[in-house]
């Protein structure tokens, strides 16, 4: 210990008898030779993984040269890079079916995948439930085609049932791991509510006191009557509201907004049929066995199992972690199952 001390302390003097000048240069030389190290290894991968990877929708999903197949995900105390994992329980003893975990912060592209790998174990009485990140039109369409019998609530729904009125007011309470309320409000882009449409329904008026003009009196969105405007270029590219109106306005020369007339006569989509079916006694039922079947698996994995995070990097790696814990769970339910019977 006291040779290392020594030695730690003549490096030390060596470097104070070095030249200011000399020794600004060796610090400038190794961040040179970090910075272009690190640029080779971007330049490598880049020229490795030539197309972005991309969501359900299209867009591109950030990555990083960490672990490419993470993906960015919001969380309670910020966005972090990270994978979802999903689990399909049967609601009799709390066995897990199905376990996958993949590099994507939206619920909605993993419902199909989780389906299919228990397609196998369903029989004419399954009933598949699942909570509202789950639910689009896409899978509520898939469910119908493949004639399963399931429950996906929309995210409206708490608002339709009464056992949840007065949930306003939890809402407004601090969050007790992050009071985000002394910070700074973010301003939000105008919406169809700040553009006041004409009696005669012929053009509308933006916030700016501009006209925007109509190019489409009669056209239908998912189902819903609507009436479209654009402005013109000659208003928008000189508004000094461009930023406060326009998602990208560096791109979007013009602003255009839809009023919307109410549903088409006759027209139901697979949402529609959800929701009736959710609202239902029935439906309310399932949400709340819904609640008792998956909850307390998650709870006792990342509570009981101490898997509050993933701890490896690259997909198939946390699949099989996220496999590993949940079989683990599957041993210690069976065990007990068996002792009870």
């Amino acid at each position: 210990m006291e040779k290392a001390a020594k030695q730690m302390l003549a490096r030390h003097r060596e470097t104070d008898m070095t030249p200011v000048d000399e020794r600004q240069a060796q610090r400038e030389a190794c961040k040179l030779e970090r910075l272009q190290k690190e640029a080779k290894q971007l330049k490598d991968w880049l020229a490795a993984n030539p197309e972005d990877r991309k969501g359900p929708k299209g867009g591109v999903r950030q990555s990083n040269l960490t672990d490419n197949e993470s993906a960015k995900m919001a969380t309670g105390k910020g966005v972090i890079q990270g994978y979802t994992g999903v689990a399909a329980v049967d609601e009799k003893h709390q066995i897990i079916l199905d376990a996958q975990a993949h590099g994507t912060g939206s619920e909605q592209e993993l419902l199909v995948p989780v389906v299919q790998a228990v397609k196998p174990q369903m029989s004419n009485q399954t009933v598949v439930t699942a909570d509202a990140g789950y639910h689009s039109e896409n899978n509520l369409k898939m469910l119908a085609t493949e004639g399963i019998n399931a429950y996906l609530p929309d995210n409206g729904y708490r608002k339709r049932d009464e056992r949840y009125h007065g949930q306003a007011a939890h809402k407004a309470k601090p969050d007790p791991l992050w009071d985000k309320r002394g910070q700074p409000l973010i301003s939000k882009r105008f919406g169809p509510g700040d553009f006041q449409l004409a009696e005669d329904g012929s053009h509308c008026l933006c916030p700016a006191g501009k006209r925007l003009y109509s190019n489409g009196s009669n056209c239908t969105f998912n189902g819903y009557a609507a009436m479209k405007f654009r402005g013109a270029e000659r208003d928008c590219l000189p508004c000094p509201l461009r930023t406060q109106c326009l998602r990208t306005p560096e791109k979007t020369k013009t602003r255009q907004v839809a009023f919307f007339q109410g549903k088409r006569d006759g027209y139901e989509t697979h949402t529609d049929r959800m929701k009736r079916k959710i609202d239902s006694d029935q439906g309310r039922q399932m949400i709340t066995r819904r609640f008792a079947t998956v909850e307390p698996v998650f709870g006792s994995l990342r509570n009981n199992k101490r898997l509050d995070r993933f701890t490896l990097r690259g997909r198939s790696k946390v699949d099989g972690q996220w496999k590993l814990y949940c079989l683990v769970h599957n041993i210690e339910k069976l065990a007990h199952y068996g002792v009870s019977q």
